[in-house]
């Protein structure tokens, strides 16, 4: 498989991850959208609850972007590393760790954003996760064919 056809999902992913980075999404927008629907849901919440949720929402959005980004990259870099599967997890935290510090970095510069040490920790946590989860996948995959099924 050619380099550019294994980095294009990358390439697009960091895009929109980019694109999120934007004044477009800021809290002040996005709560437009989601606030309402928190509202609608749960409309004995206090405006304090509301807040919390969409803050949640918002973090999750972070985690499951870096979540997504770090498959991807990992999906990358197996054409390339070959079968040594830790050398490529550890590479693929690096290379979310950095592109998550570089997002922050340019959420300084963005009107209404702000760049937060903590959200890198989200971002890298939710690539580590998804590190973990593929590490244990095969392993769970392969234990599930040796047992006999439970009568």
């Amino acid at each position: 498989m050619s380099r550019l056809r294994r980095w294009w999902p990358v390439l697009a992913w960091a895009t929109l991850i980019w694109m999120f980075s934007t004044s477009w999404f800021t809290s002040d927008n996005t709560g437009r959208f989601i606030e309402p629907v928190f509202r609608w849901l749960l409309p004995q919440a206090s405006a304090e609850t509301i807040e919390l949720l969409h803050a949640i929402v918002r973090k999750c959005g972070h985690l499951s972007e870096y979540f997504v980004f770090s498959l991807l990259v990992l999906r990358s870099l197996r054409g390339s590393l070959g079968g040594q599967s830790l050398k490529r997890a550890l590479i693929t935290l690096a290379i979310v760790a950095g592109y998550a510090s570089t997002d922050e970095f340019h959420q300084s510069f963005v009107p209404g954003r702000t760049a937060a040490v903590s959200d890198v920790l989200i971002d890298t946590s939710g690539g580590a996760i998804a590190q973990v989860l593929v590490a244990l996948w095969p392993r769970r995959s392969s234990r599930q064919l040796e047992s006999p099924p439970a009568d």
